[in-house]
């Protein structure tokens, strides 16, 4: 049922390794989505929102026979709740299956999603890729500043307890984006907000991510660069990563890399 492969941990053995210039020529700075990109709490992420919303079409099955079928952590997840806030994907699913529910209900669900994450993340196991962590280490070798932006308010949780959190420069989560009255993605205000703070403007800058909101939201934001990172690998899902804005996909961050030898 998972979405996305499991992490292996941040202590990874490091090898020495540069920035591929291809890929992010001319770049100062970059923005990283956290879930999906940085850890692997997407699959979390993925699995909370599948139990409520099958029990909640269990409850109020749609009208129409079709709609009423499980929620599914691929091609559901990455098409509407993905890169969103809690309430913007819950909302968003629950139109798609013609389900125009007052604010109270898309409230409660999006609250009910919430529990089940956190229940989950207190018992641990969430990581952070490990070539995500080997880019992280070449772009500040490079002296290239990080940022993390995340709709997630548990990205600065993730990050610290995956242990990458020291290596970026900026973190713009979910509890600043709520202070700041950002506008949700594919809105690119989370984005330009982390890219102001890494004093960076947004044309010089590269954004990560895997959700289709957010690379179109880094297409939005006049990002240089907007880099998709399609974990399933399946030709479907890069397409509509290209098709919504991102330069380049890759499987994994390893590919943005260029071995340079040694231990």
């Amino acid at each position: 049922m998972g979405l996305l492969p499991k992490a292996v941990g941040p202590c990874c053995l490091r090898r020495r390794a540069s920035v591929n210039p291809a890929a992010l020529r001319g770049v100062r700075g970059v923005v990283l989505d956290t879930d999906g990109v940085i850890t692997d709490s997407a699959r979390v992420h993925a699995e909370a929102w599948k139990r409520v919303f099958d029990t909640y079409l269990a409850e109020h099955p749609p009208e129409r026979p079709e709609e009423r079928r499980p929620f599914d952590v691929r091609e559901d997840y990455l098409r509407y709740v993905d890169g969103k806030s809690r309430l913007d994907g819950a909302a968003s699913f629950l139109v798609s299956r013609g389900l125009r529910r007052p604010a109270e209900a898309v409230q409660a669900v999006a609250a009910d999603k919430e529990r089940l994450f956190a229940e989950q993340l207190r018992k641990g196991g969430i990581d952070a890729y490990p070539g995500t962590v080997r880019l992280l280490h070449a772009l500040r070798d490079g002296g290239i500043p990080l940022a993390a932006a995340s709709a997630s308010r548990h990205a600065r949780e993730l990050l610290l307890r995956a242990g990458v959190l020291p290596l970026f420069d900026a973190l713009v989560d979910g509890s600043e984006a709520a202070r700041l009255e950002l506008a949700g993605k594919p809105d690119p205000a989370l984005f330009l907000e982390a890219a102001r703070r890494l004093g960076v403007p947004a044309a010089d800058a590269a954004v990560v991510e895997d959700a289709l909101a957010g690379v179109e939201a880094g297409r939005r934001g006049g990002f240089g660069v907007v880099i998709g990172v399609d974990r399933s690998a399946t030709s479907g899902t890069r397409e509509a990563l290209l098709r919504h804005g991102a330069d380049v996909v890759v499987d994994d961050l390893d590919e943005l890399l260029a071995e340079s030898g040694g231990p």
